[in-house]
């Protein structure tokens, strides 16, 4: 993220002329871009119409089994979890259902800006749970999902019988736009972001994106399969890059009108993540969120990254499966397991 606004602050700062030229050419490449991820990339599961539009979804598993949904990070779609740890639930029986966020993957992008709050997008989920006849169900929520599984929770507690949070960024933190430089801040403002993602942003972040996804996998090395697998030039197209910029710019916000609630919350509750994530650190999001939410167990896994449900998929189902069959308790300290 960093080294694509340097790079389009750059851009900015070109002469009038040559900006124009830049732009021009970054738009052809994005609409090349833009239909050959399409093309290789088609929607692969059934879509759930609901007020303002659809949500797209992936979906495994038998369909009289215990349901279990799960909601998937920033800059991804339903694929990543779905082929990290949903398949292997759908393998012990479950009936899993993976969505496309709101403006991510194939699902419209309802309500605009507004839906990068998890609330916003905790009731477009509640309401397609509710046309396909599903709840309560397990939750489980990766990363930026986290803030919208606990909102589902929180929000629409009829849809929800437990929460399995992995790498949950959940806790209040610094707003980053605030602490922006001014001439970073010009960058997400709503007319040049919407500007750059018709442009110059698509093709910067194609070529980012090889980068970003050995980031997220570290400590661990990346896997070879992993950007086919999760489908992740599904970001490059521009909807779905401004609806991400969106979501991530205004997560901060959202968690400090949310997280005094998490105490509110009495169903059985899982919270797991790596001891070596990088990118959301265990001692500032999943142990203090474990000890907000009465009862919740927390797992934190020695030497594991951010993507664990693909380097400790194995781990995560167990968890998940466990969560299961608990009952819900309230008024205990989060046990913790390694």
């Amino acid at each position: 993220m960093t080294r694509v606004i340097a790079v389009l602050l750059t851009v900015l700062a070109l002469p009038l002329a040559l900006t124009s030229l830049v732009l021009a050419v970054g738009a052809l490449a994005t609409l090349v871009i833009t239909v050959r991820v399409g093309h290789a990339n088609p929607p692969a599961g059934p879509f759930v119409a609901i007020g303002g539009g659809r949500l797209a979804t992936l979906q495994d598993g038998p369909a009289d089994g215990p349901p279990i949904v799960i909601l998937h990070g920033a800059s991804a779609n339903a694929s990543d979890p779905m082929e990290g740890v949903g398949r292997r639930l759908a393998a012990q029986g479950f009936r899993v259902i993976a969505f496309d966020r709101p403006g991510s993957g194939w699902s419209d992008r309802i309500a605009g800006g507004d839906a990068a709050a998890p609330s916003v997008q905790a009731g477009m989920i509640a309401e397609a749970l509710q046309r396909l006849g599903v709840g309560p169900a397990i939750v489980f929520g990766h990363s930026w999902a986290g803030a919208l599984a606990l909102a589902l929770a929180l929000d629409h507690p009829e849809r929800v019988s437990a929460l399995a949070l992995a790498a949950p960024v959940a806790m209040p933190m610094p707003d980053r736009v605030k602490d922006l430089p001014w001439y970073w801040r010009i960058v997400v403002k709503p007319p040049v972001a919407w500007l750059l993602s018709r442009t110059v942003g698509p093709p910067l972040a194609q070529h980012f994106l090889p980068v970003a996804a050995r980031r997220v996998f570290q400590p661990q090395p990346p896997q070879a399969d992993y950007p086919a697998r999760a489908r992740s030039e599904l970001v490059l197209r521009p909807d779905t890059l401004l609806a991400n910029v969106q979501d991530l710019l205004g997560l901060s916000h959202a968690l400090a009108a949310q997280s005094p609630r998490y105490g509110e919350i009495r169903i059985p509750t899982l919270v797991i993540s790596g001891e070596a994530d990088p990118i959301v650190r265990a001692d500032t999001q999943a142990v203090p969120l474990a000890r907000a939410i009465p009862g919740a167990r927390l797992v934190l896994l020695p030497g594991i990254g951010h993507m664990l449900q693909y380097v400790a998929a194995e781990r995560l189902t167990e968890e998940i499966t466990r969560l299961a069959g608990t009952t819900g308790t309230t008024g205990r300290e989060p046990t913790v397991a390694h």
